[in-house]
């Protein structure tokens, strides 16, 4: 009789613990909250202050003509009437959009340049009208120079985005009764897009200076293609007022829309400037539409994905009649404590006023309404005639920009500080010793006033009026003083060097995070000024309602559950062991593309990695396992427990989709156990500024690698050396299986062109004299030339203090998200070869991967090969890389090892040639069964040398022995033939 009971006072407890969060979350329900306020920050002056402009920029370029007119005249210039092109054979086509216009069809490669005459002396934005034709998906980019030269540093790279839909309104769901998001379609079309910031740091469209007479303009592709129908030299004028725009439409006799009120779902949109824009589900308030206790319900636009500037949403709505309108937003922005997130609001393509260059949606915990206007109580009025209008909300930055640019040349100029100071002191400095710094660097004492001076501002801004420091200024506060500090007490610097770097480079953290701007829309409502609103949460009882459903839900919804069950047609079983929006992504491919084309029904189910084998051994496994380790296939396939997939009639064309190397780690006895789905290798990666800096060019072999440390090391700076491999987000693998070799004596061995294992793989083959000659150069760079055995390759990559070293080139995704203020700054390349006999430079490295893999227990093979091939085929690897992209953005690029699909990613066209030079020269690792100690006894040996100083070849020699022990051992436990 016990359980009974005590289940009963279980659930009860629950209940009252749910009733009470409820309540708390609910605030009451009926209580009246006072409305969030939006606070504009005041950056005036901000930009006048000394440190706040670096040289070279946008600043710097406009304050030289800040005094020149604006002239009114138009220029144009048509695309076909260009005069040179390099690189590229720009095509004249008159059929795109509705064929009216005639463009030139520029590639993803090459420049193309205009010539024309200025009639007046002024300053002028640049207006490209633009066609976005079908490419890899990614946004249109190119480089801007005039006269043969960057006019700013910005110039570098200006962003034209695609435009994409939902690919269908209708409602679809899974087997489960969830909602799945909808793919995303391209929507070819014209677009006109005056040129400017596309981090957002400046709010307003550039000005260039012109002056009268004859000019050049060049365009250099950077990314995609893209159709080109005119430019135009351009000063349009800014909207009204409000104010004035209510006069004009007093004097036009418009009238407030009578009794209309409609609503248009956030989910809906009609367009978006980016993929990674879906419709989500959101369940914090019973409220939201459409809501389901158990379900996922598409209900809600934007979210944490709409945060970046230049992002918009557009929604269209059908108005019954002419008349004025008000605007309002049910929205929810639990994000920015203390601050707004910005919005500029179009209607139909343009601002209607001036006010809505910057529509703030203030911090709340709750669901609330922005109706726009000077708050609830003074709604502004829109004019709309009868029919389909279309509403835009971009983001922008607005008064938050002049904040990013003097803090962004605040980080650039200390961090450039710091590499001057360690050039005297080191990363260590003597305490004992007194480094005259002030006398060294004269320039250090007024940087560090000045630079604390302007922090100290920034802080100031952002507190406002309360003058309370809050999570965003306590940290400029922080290095402010210690920069007074500093500059009062110079001996002192040597000493806190490390406090000090620590400080700037959670400033450049703190950098990253203050442009985002998320926003979650439920809906919009289009209505009669001043008509009542619904209200944007539920009540108390509706919490308590919701909460209990979904409590009572959670005993019978398969929450894990991915797919459907067995229809009685053709079915495997797939697991996969990364994340559930990676497997969500493969179901959604799955019910889209496999099944319906193989009537191969398919079981997916999420797992860990360490659950696999314990399973298998079971007899409980799946028929397919993904994105298996490198070393598990030949591991599983010792033990008999894998398909060689060789023998599969067609194998030797699907293998081609890969690189040789790729399948290296997956051969054992003459078969293939596994099919490659990622595969990485190092790249070496350089800050530009920096070797340019220090008149140093970038090191093609080792020997010339040999010769730059000593010149970095002369400026305290060092060079950088992956140790261990690293996913595709760009950080250290962490996992319980097998150390991987090391990936520099990797490079090392196979630019030697020696082996890991013995040609029969009965044995090591690190005791050769390649191997020992690979195994002493790699612990020379450590014990002659010092390198660091641990790297912080990102954060001091990002300080300058290691400008240059060799990584997995998923580090790329890592840098190009966090450290944007280095965009154009670094580079990567080839890695450092040996010089052959015949003069060539051989760039052998290893590489990395995870594979596919198909169990003996399966009792459909065939099906299981079919699903094999489907998902290793390009265009499912493709699909699975840009859905992956679109959810997580670019720090997720997909490293597929499939060579076609990794070539229509939006990798620029730089890049890729860089990897694809790269990828000629990759050699796989073999696996061997007892393989899994060759890393681990690699690294042994290597710090027995490094940290004990220890001879290489007799170190590498003793810990052979002990690897060739577990391999004989393992060969024995599997009864094969092994050295005796």
């Amino acid at each position: 009789m016990r359980r009974p009971i005590v289940k009963a006072i279980a659930i009860l407890v629950v209940i009252s613990i749910i009733i009470y969060s409820s309540t708390l979350l609910a605030g009451g329900g009926s209580a009246a909250r006072a409305e969030p306020v939006d606070r504009p920050l005041d950056v005036s002056g901000l930009q006048n202050m000394k440190g706040s402009v670096n040289p070279g920029s946008y600043d710097a370029y406009i304050a030289r003509y800040s005094k020149d007119s604006r002239p009114e005249k138009d220029i144009v210039i048509q695309g076909e009437d260009f005069d040179k092109a390099e690189g590229i054979s720009p095509t004249i086509t008159d059929d795109l959009g509705d064929g009216t216009r005639r463009a030139a069809l520029t590639g993803e490669t090459g420049s193309i340049e205009w010539t024309f005459q200025v009639p007046e002396t002024g300053l002028y934005n640049i207006e490209i009208s633009y066609y976005n034709v079908k490419g890899k998906d990614s946004d249109m980019e190119r480089e801007l120079a005039i006269d043969g030269e960057l006019p700013f540093a910005e110039a570098r790279s200006f962003v034209f985005s695609r435009v994409w839909k939902d690919a269908t309104q209708k409602i679809v769901q899974d087997d489960n009764g969830n909602d799945i998001i909808p793919d995303q379609a391209e929507e070819p079309m014209w677009q006109s897009q005056l040129l400017r910031d596309s981090n957002g740091y400046y709010s307003e469209p550039y000005l260039f200076y012109f002056s009268k007479g004859t000019h050049r303009l060049k365009l250099t592709s950077a990314k995609e293609s893209m159709a080109i129908d005119s430019i135009k030299l351009t000063n349009p004028p800014g909207p009204p007022s409000y104010k004035d725009l209510m006069k004009t439409y007093i004097d036009q006799g418009y009238q407030p829309a009578d009794q209309v009120l409609i609503k248009i779902q956030g989910e809906h949109a009609a367009y978006k400037s980016s993929q990674t824009l879906v419709a989500y589900n959101d369940r914090s308030d019973p409220a939201n539409e459409p809501f389901s206790v158990s379900k996922l319900r598409n209900n809600a636009g934007g979210g944490y994905s709409w945060r970046m500037p230049g992002q918009w949403i557009e929604w269209e709505v059908d108005v019954p009649k002419d008349g004025l309108y008000q605007i309002a937003f049910k929205n929810h922005q639990n994000y920015l404590r203390g601050m707004s997130s910005l919005r500029r609001l179009y209607i139909d393509g343009r601002l209607p006023f001036a006010e809505a260059n910057r529509i703030g949606f203030p911090y709340s915990s709750d669901w609330q309404f922005k109706i726009i206007g000077e708050g609830s109580d003074n709604p502004y009025s829109v004019y709309l005639a009868k029919g389909k209008h279309k509403i835009r909300l971009e983001v922008t930055l607005d008064d938050l920009a002049p904040i990013l640019r003097a803090t962004q040349a605040s980080i650039l100029q200390l961090n450039n500080m710091y590499r001057q100071i360690i050039s005297y002191t080191s990363t260590t400095p003597d305490q004992f010793r007194d480094y005259q710094l002030e006398e060294r660097i004269p320039h250090m004492v007024p940087l560090f006033r000045e630079q604390s001076s302007l922090l100290d501002k920034i802080a100031s801004i952002i507190e406002g009026s309360s003058g309370k420091s809050n999570e965003n200024s306590a940290l400029l506060h922080t290095l402010a003083y210690q920069l007074k500090d500093m500059a009062a007490k110079p001996e002192t610097v040597p000493l806190r060097l490390e406090s000090f770097k620590g400080n700037v480079g959670a400033l450049g953290s703190w950098l990253l995070t203050l442009p985002e701007q998320p926003l979650a829309i439920d809906y919009l409502i289009v209505s009669t000024p001043g008509a009542k609103l619904p209200s944007p949460t539920a009540s108390g009882w509706g919490h308590f309602r919701s909460s209990t459903q979904s409590f009572f839900a959670s005993f019978y919804e398969k929450y894990d559950q991915f797919s459907g069950e067995d229809d009685g047609g053709k079915s495997i079983t797939v697991w996969m062991t990364s994340a559930r929006d990676q497997v969500q992504v493969m179901k959604r491919l799955i019910e889209n593309e496999f099944t319906p084309k193989t009537g191969i029904n398919v079981k997916l189910r999420l797992i860990g990695a360490d659950v696999v084998l314990p399973a298998t051994l079971a007899g409980k496994g799946p028929d397919i396992a993904l994105q298996m380790g490198n070393d598990t296939p030949v591991n599983f396939a010792s033990r008999g427990a894998l398909v060689d997939l060789s023998k599969f009639a067609d194998f030797g064309q699907v293998k081609q989709r890969f690189l040789p190397s790729a399948i290296v780690p997956y051969e054992y006895g003459g078969g293939v156990y596994g099919m490659p789905e990622q595969q990485t290798f190092p790249m070496l990666f350089y800050r530009k500024d920096i070797l340019d800096e220090l008149h140093l060019k970038v090191p093609q072999t080792w020997e010339e690698v040999y010769t730059l440390i000593p010149e970095l090391q002369k400026h305290h700076l060092e060079f950088g050396l992956e140790q261990k491999p690293l996913d595709m987000m760009g950080n250290e693998v962490v996992t319980s299986n097998a150390l991987p070799p090391n990936p520099a004596f990797a490079m090392m061995l196979s630019q030697q062109n020696g082996e890991f294992y013995t040609e029969d793989q009965q044995a090591s083959a690190l005791d050769t004299e390649k191997s020992m000659l690979a195994f002493k150069q790699l612990t020379d760079l450590y014990v002659n030339y010092k390198l660091p055995l641990t790297v912080d390759f990102a954060n001091r990559f990002r300080t300058g203090e290691m400008p240059i070293g060799i990584m997995d080139y998923t580090m790329y995704n890592k840098l190009s998200v966090f450290a944007p203020e280095l965009k154009g700054l670094w580079e990567f390349g080839p890695v450092p070869g040996t010089t052959g006999p015949d003069g060539t430079i051989h760039r052998e490295t290893g590489s990395g991967g995870t594979s596919s893999v198909m169990f003996e227990a399966a009792k459909d093979k065939e099906s299981a090969w079919e699903f094999l091939k489907w998902w290793t085929s390009k265009q499912t690897q493709l699909d699975f890389g840009r859905q992956m992209e679109i959810r997580l953005g670019q720090s997720a690029r997909y490293p597929t090892a499939n060579i076609e699909a990794f070539h229509l990613l939006p990798w620029p066209v730089r890049e890729l040639k860089e990897l694809d030079v790269q990828s000629k020269w990759v050699r796989g690792i073999p696996e061997v069964p007892g393989g899994y100690l060759t890393g681990r006894h690699i690294d042994n040996a290597f710090r027995r040398v490094v940290n004990q100083g220890e001879d290489p070849r007799e170190s590498l020699d003793y810990y052979v022995q002990y690897i060739n022990d577990e391999i004989t051992a393992k060969r024995k436990e599997f009864k094969l033939p092994y050295r005796k």
